[in-house]
Order: C-alpha cells, then sequence, then structure tokens
C-alpha cells in the first residue's frame, strides 16, 4: 500500500466548483498570456511561424486542462479520531497528518473569485511550521463547519495534554 493512499475510511473531495473555477481561470489566463507572443512571432516574422507557435499555445492549454482535473482528484481530506489527513500532489504526492491537539490557528479564506463560486479555503497553523496545511476549494459552508469541528477538537485534545 502506498503511504498517500493512508488508511482512511472516507477521503472528502474539493467541491466540483473547484475544478469549474481552476479550468475558468485556464482559459482566461493563459491565452492572455500567450497570445501576444504568437501575434508578435507572426507580426515580425512569418505568419506561419506564429500560427505554429499558437497551436502549441493551445496544446498547452490542453494540457493545463487536463492536468487541472487529474489534481482535482487527488485533494482531499479526512476527519479522523485524534487528526486530520490532507493528501495533495500530482507528481510529487504530499499526505499531511495533522495532530487535533497541535493546532493553534484555524482560518477560513474566501478570495473575490473564490466567494463568486461559493468557495472557501481552511488554513491550519500548528505549533510545527512544518506541518501547517490548506484545503482549498471547500464550499463556504463546509468550510465554516470544518473550522468549528477543528477548533473544538483541538480545545478538547490541548486540554489532555
Amino acid at each position: 500500500m502506498d503511504t498517500f493512499d493512508a488508511p482512511v475510511d472516507s477521503w472528502k473531495p474539493l467541491s466540483p466548483r473547484y475544478l469549474q473555477m481552476k479550468r475558468l481561470m485556464i482559459l482566461i489566463i493563459w491565452p492572455l498570456l500567450l497570445l501576444p507572443c504568437c501575434v508578435a512571432l507572426g507580426w515580425f516574422h512569418h505568419w506561419w511561424s506564429g500560427a505554429a507557435l499558437a497551436l502549441l499555445c493551445l496544446g498547452w492549454i490542453a494540457y493545463r486542462w487536463h492536468r487541472m482535473g487529474r489534481v482535482y482528484r487527488i485533494w482531499g481530506y479526512a476527519e479522523r479520531d485524534t487528526d486530520l489527513y490532507i493528501r495533495e500532489g500530482l507528481m510529487w504526492r504530499r499526505l499531511t497528518v495533522v495532530p487535533y491537539g497541535r493546532m493553534q490557528v484555524v482560518t477560513v479564506n474566501s478570495g473575490p473569485i473564490e466567494r463568486r463560486y461559493g468557495l472557501a479555503t481552511v488554513t491550519l497553523q500548528t505549533a510545527s511550521a512544518g506541518t501547517d496545511a490548506t484545503i482549498p476549494g471547500l464550499p463556504q459552508a463546509e468550510a465554516d463547519s470544518l473550522r468549528e469541528r477543528l477548533s473544538e477538537l483541538g480545545e478538547q485534545q490541548a486540554v489532555g495534554l
């Protein structure tokens, strides 16, 4: 068994709206960055070199689109009795185990684009900087309830120390 696939009954995935948001950002940001290069190359060199670069750019955008789907499917978290598991990473996988008793601050952040999609990011700060963690792409209500549960469990575990 892979360490990444920890013995957890059920991993909770990110919201599907997170994938929609990230893919929309790919369709907006990458063309804005790459289109001027294609036009400039076609304008100042040969039209076919600009067209060739445009095809390469379309391939890059398609790759990023597909990759985002894979990244989305890997992200997840699981609440256990004494700790929280967070998994992430496509090429370099990462499994973070955060004991509830080590949590010091649990925050919920939501930028303007995330708010448009009704999403939020939960950030966990612990006694050790190496185990700080984030869970992006949760629905706002789920993020708020997770923050409350984690804060309560953290207080209960800290009392027992």
